[in-house]
């Protein structure tokens, strides 16, 4: 049974661990890999410039792990204050034609997230073509995508890069790649290799995952994760770790660290997109559980994940506006 001086006990233990596993990084990486910038260190907001006009900060409501209608969940993000949504397009027409009236009954921009799943490579971009091309005909603003897998080789892995090229100059819709674990581009040094190979790739940045697979803040990534940024249109802003994908509650106080080192990282892009008076899209992905974690036997979430995305929205609309 959990008492309160137990979980008092569990916290305690889990804030000393990770103080402990905080000291310990910072004292064995050394040197000036890890000597924060003033925004990290102090925590302040940076200077942004006004922005170049087109510049416009678009915040997206995800749909993962809401219990509800199409229509319920569209009508609690816009009363949070989101101006769209990013939803896994759904399989079947009933779904799509749902999502897409509930977002325009109440005024949201409509995001897509689409992905393949068969094991065979052939036959997963086969699969990957076909939804990209139902996903198209539902006029998003953008298509964010899976592709690939981790383990296909680059080059079974290339044509669906080539073929989100081609659709979206067609379609007029931008389609962008996310680095997610399982997919082609799981881990930082392997997408640096496809940007190399595939100059034109327009990547979703969900750098969370990265922490992850590197197991660390990416501290010996620098001049990796900095092309990387450079080449990224899209955000999943969630907080990873190095022994997880999502933190508990970016807002708790033993998390400042890597929720700083993100920060930085978003503002490298959002000041891109504003010198070059774009829309930076942005979607608040704090996932449930799994992704965020439970009390053991009970598999309660220890946070609320819609208050999280809410709070990363505002942190958000406060800090790029």
């Amino acid at each position: 049974m959990c008492t309160a001086r137990s979980l008092k006990t569990f916290y305690n233990q889990h804030r000393q661990s990770m103080n402990r596993r905080h000291f310990l990084e910072k004292s064995t990486l050394g040197g000036s890999t890890l000597l924060l910038s003033g925004l990290e260190a102090e925590g302040s907001q940076p200077v942004f410039s006004p922005g170049r006009a087109g510049y416009e900060l678009t915040i997206m409501a995800t749909n993962w792990g809401y219990e509800g209608s199409a229509d319920a969940f569209c009508a609690a993000a816009k009363k949070e204050g989101y101006d769209g949504i990013e939803v896994w397009m759904p399989g079947d027409d009933k779904g799509r034609n749902e999502i897409v009236a509930a977002a325009s009954k109440h005024g949201l921009l409509l995001g897509l997230l689409y992905g393949g799943s068969d094991k065979d490579a052939t036959k997963h971009l086969q699969q990957f073509k076909e939804g990209l091309q139902a996903a198209v005909g539902l006029k998003p603003i953008y298509i964010n995508t899976h592709s690939g897998r981790d383990y296909f080789s680059m080059e079974q892995n290339k044509p669906f890069m080539a073929f989100t090229s081609e659709l979206s100059a067609k379609a007029g819709i931008p389609i962008y790649h996310e680095t997610h674990r399982g997919r082609s581009l799981f881990a930082a040094h392997v997408t640096r290799d496809y940007l190399r190979a595939v100059p034109d790739l327009r990547l979703t940045l969900d750098i969370s995952h990265w922490c992850a697979v590197h197991e660390s803040g990416l501290e010996d990534q620098e001049e990796t994760v900095s092309i990387v940024l450079d080449k990224t249109e899209h955000i999943h802003a969630r907080i990873g770790h190095s022994e997880g994908p999502q933190v508990n509650d970016p807002r708790a106080p033993e998390w400042d660290y890597i929720v700083k080192r993100h920060w930085a990282w978003w503002d490298k892009i959002v000041e891109r997109k504003k010198r070059e008076g774009k829309r930076m899209t942005i979607l608040t992905e704090f996932g449930p559980p799994y992704y965020l974690p439970t009390m053991p036997y009970t598999n309660l979430p220890v946070a609320d994940q819609w208050a999280i995305n809410v709070h990363m929205l505002q942190s958000l609309r406060k800090r790029y506006r």
